[in-house]
């Protein structure tokens, strides 16, 4: 199934807004494994955006788009569709029933411009909108498949998750399934070339992410049925295990913050840490897991001194803020940030201090500064991680 998307309204060519629609979408459909093969932004100028839909229409087989579905004159998307499909516009008297029922529900009175967005086509079945009051459009026709969906995320998204997928994965004709491995330690590139023998399979596909929290390997399998859909990843997924090993971390929606709670709580060990140069980023992150205060006891935020920092002081670090907040884990995290010529980046001394032992490291990452320090904390996080295993 070759996919398209457009993005209509002319705020997106002013960049008045950022689309923000595009990346969700695509990463739903890449986790269905359906083909994205092209994007597009088109203004709301009706003989443009019929021009693109046209194309469109030639060359996919599935065409999503997003915006254009308010009542204003400037609201083309039904228009366009309607024109391209050769088909008239006419209001449908449930949709007219549950617009009016929003505005009166809200003691708002309606402009008869709302019932712009009551109107279909016949090729179209009209997808619900929870949120607001532009329903989407589910069109088929000669083989091909048009979406509708509002332009505003929050209504968006919702719209996706409730109308838009089911129908998705049940007009695919097989279970798709996903699970996506979470790894730090390695570069996209290294990761790509370990991993090189799965990346052109068809099933199950596996694609490669760069993500704040490490390379993320998605694995999209399908199936007839959901527990062959399962077994087929389960499969992968311990291949993939047996070559990078203790570099994947997690899975899924899991956070490495998450992940410490998960390995402490069993464990019945507290933390305390003491940071500089990441300025109390690792204390908040770790505050902020749910159930935390069952393991995590504080932190300590000391000024960076370069001339101080080194794995020993971190060590000593760690020693002194398990003992200062009576834990059985202390960890510490100095570094500091310095450009020489044309390139910058930080220096971290990471310390885990348990009274079964001690250990430390030393890490360094390019970058501006919040992105450094954002890196190290990571880093810091699965250097604890892998210590409580």
């Amino acid at each position: 199934m070759k996919t398209e998307i457009i993005t209509s309204g002319t705020e997106l060519l002013l960049g008045e807004i950022t689309d923000v629609n595009t990346p969700y979408i695509a990463g739903e459909l890449a986790a269905l494994g359906i083909d994205l093969y092209y994007t597009s932004a088109v203004g709301d100028n009706y003989e443009r955006f019929s021009g693109v839909l046209r194309q469109a229409w030639e060359r996919s087989d599935l065409i999503i788009i997003t915006g254009g579905l308010g009542p204003t004159q400037g609201d083309i998307t039904r228009n366009v569709i309607a024109g391209l499909l050769g088909e008239a516009l006419t209001i449908d008297p449930g949709l007219k029933r549950e617009i009016t029922a929003f505005f009166t529900g809200r003691g708002i009175e309606m402009p008869e411009n709302n019932f712009r967005q009551a109107t279909l086509i016949p090729s179209a079945a009209a997808l619900r909108n929870a949120s607001g009051t532009a329903p989407g459009w589910w069109v088929e026709k000669d083989g091909k498949i048009i979406v509708t969906l509002p332009g505003p995320p929050g209504e968006m998204q919702e719209m996706w998750q409730t109308q838009v997928l089911p129908r998705l994965k049940s007009s695919s004709g097989a279970i798709i399934l996903s699970r996506t491995l979470k790894a730090w330690g390695l570069s996209e590139a290294k990761v790509d070339q370990l991993v090189s023998p799965y990346l052109a399979a068809a099933n199950p596909t596996l694609a490669l992410y760069a993500r704040q929290d490490g390379i993320n390997l998605r694995i999209t399998a399908k199936a007839a049925t959901e527990a062959a859909a399962h077994d087929i990843v389960l499969a992968r997924e311990r291949e993939i295990r047996e070559i990078m090993g203790q570099y994947i971390w997690g899975v899924d929606d899991q956070t490495m913050e998450g992940e410490i709670g998960r390995r402490l709580n069993p464990m019945k060990h507290t933390l305390a840490v003491s940071e500089s140069f990441t300025g109390g980023l690792l204390a908040y992150s770790l505050a902020g897991v749910p159930g935390s205060q069952s393991y995590f006891r504080g932190g300590i935020i000391l000024p960076v001194s370069v001339d101080e920092c080194s794995a020993a002081a971190a060590d000593k670090k760690a020693e002194t803020v398990r003992a200062r907040f009576n834990t059985d884990i202390g960890m510490a995290v100095e570094g500091y940030y310095e450009i020489a010529g044309k390139t910058a980046g930080g220096r971290a001394f990471i310390a885990v201090n348990r009274a079964s032992g001690r250990q430390a490291t030393t890490v360094d990452y390019p970058g501006k500064p919040p992105q450094v320090v954002r890196r190290i904390i990571n880093h810091a996080l699965v250097y604890l991680m892998n210590s409580l295993t």
